[in-house]
């Protein structure tokens, strides 16, 4: 007598081979990017301790310093007191040079075999965040030796984003491409939390290692990647995805006015399927200038450039700032700071799952950037009174301004890249993506850098700063909300004329 189908192989027929390669790309992408971020992490937990207060510290048997010298157990040379001036510098090598090198990778992303380019990038990535931690063990105390470092990874980590999300939109058409990258998106939160946990085991000992074990995983997924990483759908035989609805549905972008918000019908994949079976003609890949004349590119480009940063600058300054206002140890802090990327998850998927429901990405940007500029402000104001509104206040706020920069930075990108006025040459999909990136990158530079610059003054100005920024960033989005709401306004005229021709034939 044989026995049923086991319910583990009944689970594996239930999915079709290319469902079965769609999520194992998905799944790899998202942990190629969650190694990415990860190995950002660990100078924002490290801060605290490369420059700390001493007298409270057991100084270790036969030290020579002064009894009055309270830095004695700091690292040069961040053990002055322009020590905030000098950690920003190391974050905006980083990130300055990330900017620049965002605008040129996705054109390099473009004409180079994905595989190899996010292969080197990784290996690369891996080397110089290992490199500052062997800063530790190397015993180096010059400033320029930490900036080069930086300046470098800032611009071999350039390789990650276009690439994976080119990657991804290849393999995802745009039915539910909001909800399914809110998810994937998470990688984002995920490795800031990973970093986070990984930097605090040895933050109070020998911090080199927070900064090389995260280096190490990162090198190592690089040679994974190599291995496994599948392009195109068509490199195994699988049908590409649709990224464009029927001729006779309209597009539901932001920019195009005269939109249905409410259609999510695709057209026949006939043409799809004989691509996948038969070689297609390679594509040109855009221009820079090419890629600017997408209709809302500019406006959300612009847009992330403040959402990014204030993103960045909690996601560099916070330790320090929980460390210096709540009074928690440098681990704790650290610990207490992933509660905002917790909220970041919530948020990104959130954002994906309401602007895919309302079939609108502006205006659910929008309107979570209008509702985190008073959650900063309370966060500030009474989010450090106890556990209990440090914890609840830092998940909203993770939520809220995360939700929006996570939108733009996949979804939005993704449908840009692919649209319709480009007659469906997906090669645009990666220059677009470094390009809205890219400049939201620069905001990512100028926050950590103007926190910096006014945490000196008080932590009230860092966050009237991030507060104003959050209103700019909801202000640029002003003229493809108002698209959005005009497209939902002729889609109910639309179905309220239908209603009335069925009612009075």
């Amino acid at each position: 007598m044989r026995s049923s189908l086991a319910p583990g192989v009944w689970f594996l027929r239930a999915f079709s081979r290319d469902s079965w390669f769609r999520g194992f790309t998905l799944l790899l992408t998202f942990l190629i990017y969650t190694c990415y971020h990860m190995s950002r992490k660990p100078i924002s937990i490290v801060k605290s301790r490369l420059h700390q207060n001493c007298s409270e510290v057991i100084n270790p048997i036969n030290d020579t310093h002064s009894l009055n010298d309270t830095t004695w157990c700091s690292w040069g040379p961040f053990d002055k007191d322009d020590y905030k001036e000098l950690l920003g510098a190391v974050d905006n090598a980083f990130l300055v040079a990330y900017a620049i090198g965002m605008f040129i990778s996705g054109i390099f992303g473009e004409r180079l075999p994905l595989r190899y380019y996010l292969s080197a990038g990784m290996l690369l990535s891996g080397l110089f965040t290992s490199l500052f931690g062997m800063g530790y063990f190397w015993n180096i105390h010059v400033l320029w030796y930490f900036v080069l470092v930086q300046i470098c990874n800032g611009l071999v980590q350039t390789t990650g984003w276009p690439s994976v999300v080119a990657c991804v939109g290849n393999w995802f058409g745009k039915g539910k491409r909001g909800f399914i990258m809110g998810i994937w998106n998470s990688h984002t939160s995920v490795g800031n939390i990973l970093g986070s946990l990984i930097a605090g085991i040895w933050v109070n000992s020998h911090w080199g290692l927070s900064f090389i074990v995260p280096g190490s995983i990162t090198a190592a997924m690089g040679i994974f990647t190599f291995f496994f990483l599948i392009e195109y759908p068509e490199d195994v035989d699988c049908t590409p995805p649709q990224h464009h609805e029927a001729p006779d549905e309209n597009q539901d972008h932001p920019e195009d006015p005269g939109n249905s918000s409410y259609s999510h019908k695709e057209s026949s994949v006939e043409a799809a399927a004989s691509c996948s079976k038969e070689p297609c003609p390679e594509p040109a890949a855009i221009s820079f200038l090419g890629a600017l004349k997408i209709p809302g590119v500019i406006e959300f480009s612009l847009c992330l450039l403040f959402a990014k940063l204030v993103s960045y600058t909690f996601l560099y300054w916070l330790p320090l700032y929980i460390f210096n206002v709540a009074h928690f140890g440098a681990k704790e802090a650290g610990d207490l700071s992933t509660l905002f990327d917790v909220g970041g998850i919530i948020g990104g998927i959130m954002a994906g799952l309401i602007s895919d429901y309302i079939n609108g990405r502006a205006t659910t940007c929008c309107v979570m950037l209008i509702l985190a500029a008073p959650v900063m402000f309370l966060y500030n104001s009474v989010g450090q009174n106890g556990i209990t509104s440090s914890i609840v206040m830092l998940i909203v706020c993770g939520a809220l301004v995360n939700g929006p920069y996570a939108l733009i930075t996949t979804a939005v990108s993704a449908d840009l890249g692919t649209h319709k006025s480009l007659k469906g040459n997906a090669k645009a999909l990666s220059t677009v993506t470094a390009i809205i990136d890219g400049t939201g990158s620069i905001g990512a530079a100028l926050g950590p850098l103007l926190a910096g610059l006014i945490s000196p003054t008080g932590w009230n100005n860092v966050f009237y700063m991030l507060i104003s920024a959050d209103i700019l960033a909801c202000l640029l989005l002003c003229r493809l909300v108002y698209k959005e709401i005009l497209a939902w306004k002729a889609s109910l005229s639309r179905v309220r004329g239908s209603s009335l021709a069925l009612t009075h034939p």
